[in-house]
């Protein structure tokens, strides 16, 4: 079978670069991404060929492609999810990917002959994290896309209710337009915008047919739109959603419900692993 999106990760490395550099520095993972796929020109079947579960080849390999980047000196990211040029990143606009491959693969090494009995050892803590990020959104999703129609909804109005959402109710009709259900969002206890929300189960894909469908059946009291889905949205859906001179619709993917979920504790528990540390040099001046 051939494979659609045929970029390894280390084609990744000097487009991701560009990404930063050119958009200042520091961006988001979707704005990196957004870049990578105007500056290699790649189609919607490319960007949307499956790695596994939600995650696109695309996505799985850019995140690889950071983290080699970021264990070469390059970049850095923090906990917000906001990846940044390091002093030596800026001033690095293109590498070798075959030295970068090799020289990271050299600092793994080294590490694991120094640490060989840690258990979780700071070498393989990148690409471990990476692949059990995937494979707990995939079995969350997998749980989520077999609970009813109205369990689905259900969950979603609980989450907007923790994220603060007020009068959250669930609508959905036979012929509703795709819109099941409301609620209120208030800021600072000034404003508020009334929102309606679409919560559909998708195995794949997003199309942006059922973005101009959601807006069209939306009533003229109605300050936003809100689409949450397991699936993904195709490049043109979050186009469409984002479209100039229409009522902006907001998109909650997979992948963003998923770390919702987490970030909330909704049926979601992350147990910690304890790493005790040892001064031994506190016990020579006892």
């Amino acid at each position: 079978m051939t494979e659609l999106f045929n970029y390894k990760f280390n084609d990744l490395f000097n487009p991701t670069l560009k990404a930063l550099h050119h958009l200042g520095g520091s961006a988001a993972v979707s704005e990196i991404e957004d870049f990578v796929i105007e500056l290699l020109k790649l189609t919607e079947e490319q960007i949307s060929d499956i790695h596994r579960g939600t995650t696109t080849k695309l996505n799985y390999r850019l995140r690889w492609a950071r983290n080699y980047l970021k264990n070469y000196g390059l970049l850095e990211n923090s906990e917000r999810g906001i990846w940044a040029l390091t002093p030596k990143g800026l001033k690095t606009e293109e590498v070798d990917p075959k030295a970068v491959g090799r020289k990271v693969r050299e600092l793994n090494k080294k590490k694991r002959k120094e640490k060989q009995s840690v258990s979780a050892e700071l070498t393989t803590e990148t690409s471990e994290s990476e692949e059990n990020e995937i494979t707990w959104k995939e079995e969350l999703l997998n749980k989520i896309k077999v609970i009813s129609p109205a369990g689905f909804e259900r969950l979603c109005q609980r989450l907007l209710r923790e994220l603060g959402f007020q009068n959250v109710e669930v609508t959905g009709k036979p012929n509703d337009g795709g819109i099941d259900g409301k609620g209120i969002l208030r800021l600072g206890e000034i404003l508020s915008f009334h929102v309606v929300f679409q919560a559909k189960r998708y195995k794949e894909t997003v199309s942006p047919s059922v973005i101009r469908d959601f807006r069209g059946s939306m009533s003229a009291n109605v300050d936003k739109g809100l689409v949450i889905t397991t699936g993904r949205f195709t490049r043109e859906a979050r186009k469409e959603a984002q479209r100039d001179g229409a009522l902006t619709i907001d998109l909650i993917d997979g992948d963003s419900l998923a770390e919702k979920l987490k970030e909330l504790k909704m049926g979601i528990q992350v147990e910690l692993v304890e790493k005790v540390n040892i001064n031994t040099d506190w016990y020579d001046n006892v």
